[in-house]
């Protein structure tokens, strides 16, 4: 899947079926419910999750939690708009599960 038809499917009334947890947390949120997208991600610990984990709490303004998993993450507090962010994570899970 292509980045651009991942971020036109946030028209779809739900996420492709083609993609994990991690991708489909990160469109949950772009539709508005963070506290679903934080389900699909909270009990997750790879690399990927915590990445997605700390964008939600920075999102959510928690930048204390969110330092704590971009440090899970390997990942340094990003300093990017949330939107960039949001559009960086997707890219890379989208490389990473081609």
């Amino acid at each position: 899947m292509t980045f651009d038809l991942f971020k036109s499917s946030l028209l779809d009334d739900a996420p492709p079926e083609d993609v994990g947890p991690v991708l489909r947390a990160l469109w949950i949120e772009a539709n508005g419910d963070w506290d679903g997208a934080h389900k699909v991600i909270q009990d997750m610990s790879d690399r990927s999750a915590a990445w997605v984990h700390a964008y939600l709490h920075r999102k959510e303004g928690d930048l204390t939690n969110a330092a704590y998993w971009y440090s899970r993450a390997g990942r340094e507090l990003s300093s990017f708009s949330l939107d960039s962010e949001w559009e960086e994570i997707v890219k890379g899970l989208l490389v990473s599960s081609a």
